[in-house]
């Protein structure tokens, strides 16, 4: 009981904040990816779809690796964003956010897409006939009617982005109160301090996250894939 007053509290505010943020760029970016990628022929499209897919298969270092080629102040787009805009992304809040959001990019892109690619084209055949603009359509037909896939990859992508730890930790750093979350601080714990005792408390505290992450998904997407026997 003494451990959980004495608990620093801040990963658990900054994983959560930065589980939002991540989420709601994802999501709109995400649905525009895929929408944007069912539009293209076989071969275009399984080229996009590779790359737009490849930070779900490769390590987090690896992605973390290529956000630093990218924004730190030694290259030249880095440089470029902190001189004329004063835009910091290395060991700043922003770079959780970036990180968080390429790693969980991948799961709601490919559950729009398989959402999308779910519709009956009638619906949207229906929809050109009334006078609806494809934006209308997209937004007053296809999205509701994909809304528990896309309700699922929401979810996930939240729980991902609130989990991430490879590349956030390359880009981002862990700083006390400002950029260290859950997993740094589960792995710091263990590796400088040897503190089990404290790693376990924010393992358990994962876990009750992540089970309720599952049950809200499965009580979203339930519904419609209930069989009766």
């Amino acid at each position: 009981m003494n451990v959980l007053r004495t608990l620093d509290w801040s990963p658990l505010l900054i994983s959560l904040k930065t589980g939002i943020v991540a989420t709601i760029f994802c999501f709109f970016l995400g649905l525009f990816a895929a929408r944007k990628t069912l539009k293209l022929g076989g071969k275009a499209r399984a080229v996009v779809d590779g790359i737009l897919t490849l930070p779900m298969v490769l390590p987090p270092t690896v992605a973390g690796f290529f956000l630093l080629l990218i924004f730190s102040l030694r290259r030249p787009f880095g440089a470029f964003l902190y001189e004329q805009a004063g835009i910091k992304v290395v060991q700043t809040w922003l770079g959780c956010i970036l990180a968080a959001s390429v790693i969980a990019f991948p799961l709601m892109y490919r559950n729009a897409r398989a959402a999308f690619e779910q519709v009956d084209v009638n619906l949207i055949y229906a929809g050109r006939t009334l006078g609806m603009s494809e934006l209308e359509i997209f937004w007053r037909v296809i999205v509701p009617t994909a809304g528990p896939g896309i309700a699922s990859g929401t979810i996930l992508t939240f729980a991902r982005a609130l989990g991430e730890y490879g590349a956030t930790s390359m880009l981002a750093g862990n700083i006390a109160g400002k950029t260290g979350t859950i997993s740094q601080k589960i792995a710091t714990a263990i590796s400088q301090n040897g503190d089990y005792l404290t790693a376990g408390i924010w393992v358990i505290i994962v876990m009750l996250i992540a089970f309720g992450i599952v049950v809200l998904m499965n009580l979203v997407t339930g519904g419609r894939n209930r069989r009766r026997w």
